[in-house]
């Protein structure tokens, strides 16, 4: 068995895992990324959300071309060529793949394609495909080894009639008929995707409302628009005891506030969430420690209890987002290269990619309720928005949660198109400590959608030029 060392050794080659490589070199690390594909990128660029937002787009185009119909535009109805549309999936991936490849060789990062478990607190054994095995010891180490999806029992994927994401993102097929089992953003995502494509799409959803913990208010909008282009939402419902028949497989649904009922569907995407890959990786020969859900224990540095080894996005826990694991690369690495950092984002934004989108960042009403935290809320709704009419989606909605006598901002929650875009603004604002007026007295372009955050802002002092608010008499 041969022996290696490094600095630094990152384990995962996700966007936490080749952030943490590429801060680490451009530090003057020596570094070791270990990572089985052939380049970095994860499951995010290969498996999730850059094949999905691909994926999105086309959509978005095929829902477009019927909804200019009501403007007086008329549009063939649209012919899918799923290989030539497949193709340029792979071609998306491939080139930011290849892209990431190359800043591997020129940040001179040592990319060593294996498996890696720990041998102990400081040192590492690696297995490449062909099952050799070699060591590495390291001064360091960081842990990215991100999240996979949770299988239901009874709902293995086959390869054929069950589905996970992965295989929904290959494109097999365009189903007559898809059971989406799970109703949070991945799964409403690629429902959209095939709704669009074609498909009579129907989701089962446990909970009362889609999209768990996310804004209600944000949720009710979306919830309606997904219910124009799916086939059926079940909420509070359980799908159960599937059974493969010639024609499909039937679905038992158990619905908490009315009786079962079947259903016949030609493929089934089971989309219930996500767990963290913190097993197989000889964290038993080491003194990190994992919680009762599976994410590895950090500190504000990201420290493990083993003081050579650091951990950071989906396996470090909540929020499962690729920009937080990029940004707990740069604290993890900076505190390595003798930085006084710490991790204390005050604002996380996070998209569902559907159409309408929805975006927020910071603190929510609901969570500032059971924090006991006071609050004003303010609602700008977009059908006083010029440019939302311009584009024919005046369904959408602008909210801001502020500290009212600081009139500090605590949160923003966005739906509508293009709310992944404009929660940006939110977050610098949210981080810089701005207040109401410094949002409604900068001046926004006009007409913009981006323009709905300054209006709401406005309707805190009671002044929002497109919406009328008597003052209440005393």
């Amino acid at each position: 068995m041969t022996e290696q060392h490094a600095q630094l050794v990152v384990i995962g080659g996700g966007p936490g895992g080749y952030a943490a490589a590429f801060l680490a070199a451009d530090l003057g690390m020596e570094v070791a990324l270990v990572e089985p594909e052939a380049n970095p990128g994860g499951t995010c660029l290969y498996r999730g959300c850059i094949p999905s937002k691909a994926l999105l787009h086309v959509a978005r185009l095929i829902n477009e071309s019927r909804e200019a119909e009501a403007w007086g535009v008329t549009f063939a109805k649209p012919s899918i060529d799923l290989d030539k549309l497949r193709a340029w999936k792979t071609q998306v991936v491939g080139q930011l793949t290849g892209g990431l490849g190359q800043l591997v060789k020129q940040r001179k990062v040592r990319h060593i394609r294996a498996k890696a478990a720990f041998k102990n607190g400081a040192s590492l054994v690696l297995t490449d495909e062909k099952g050799t095995q070699s060591t590495l010891d390291f001064d360091h180490a960081i842990i990215a080894t991100g999240s996979r999806p949770v299988s239901v029992p009874g709902f293995e994927a086959d390869g054929d009639r069950i589905w996970y994401s992965r295989q929904a993102l290959d494109l097999p097929d365009v189903p007559k008929r898809l059971l989406v089992v799970g109703g949070g953003y991945i799964g409403l995502e690629l429902g959209s995707v095939y709704a669009a494509l074609g498909s009579a799409v129907t989701v089962a959803e446990m909970m009362p409302s889609l999209l768990p913990g996310v804004d209600r208010d944000l949720v009710r909008i979306l919830s309606k628009q997904l219910g124009q282009g799916f086939k059926d939402i079940f909420l509070q419902t359980r799908a159960t005891k599937p059974k493969v028949q010639k024609n499909g497989i039937k679905i038992t649904f158990d619905h908490e506030k009315k009786d079962s009922s079947t259903g016949l569907f030609d493929r089934i995407l089971v989309a219930v969430g996500r767990r963290p890959v913190s097993d197989g990786l000889g964290l038993e020969n080491t003194a990190v420690q994992i919680d009762d859900h599976g994410f590895i224990r950090t500190d504000d540095r990201r420290k493990t209890a083993e003081a050579r080894i650091y951990a950071i996005g989906d396996v470090a826990g909540e929020p499962m987002l690729a920009h937080k694991a990029s940004y707990e690369a740069r604290i993890a690495v900076e505190v390595i290269a003798g930085k006084n950092v710490r991790y204390e984002p005050a604002a996380i934004p996070a998209v569902v990619f559907t159409d309408p989108e929805i975006a927020w960042a910071g603190l929510t009403d609901a969570e500032a309720k059971a924090q006991g935290v006071t609050v004003q809320v303010t609602r700008f709704p977009w059908a006083a928005s010029g440019r939302a009419a311009t584009l024919g989606r005046s369904e959408g909605l602008t909210k801001l949660v502020i500290e009212p006598e600081s009139e500090r901002l605590l949160g923003v929650g966005i739906v509508g198109p293009g709310a992944g875009e404009m929660i940006a603004e939110a977050v610098v604002a949210i981080e810089m400590g701005a207040n109401v007026t410094d949002l409604s007295l900068s001046i926004h372009p006009h007409p913009t959608l981006s323009e709905t955050v300054k209006e709401a802002a406005e309707i805190f002092h009671g002044t929002a030029t497109h919406i009328y608010r008597p003052k209440k008499k005393k």
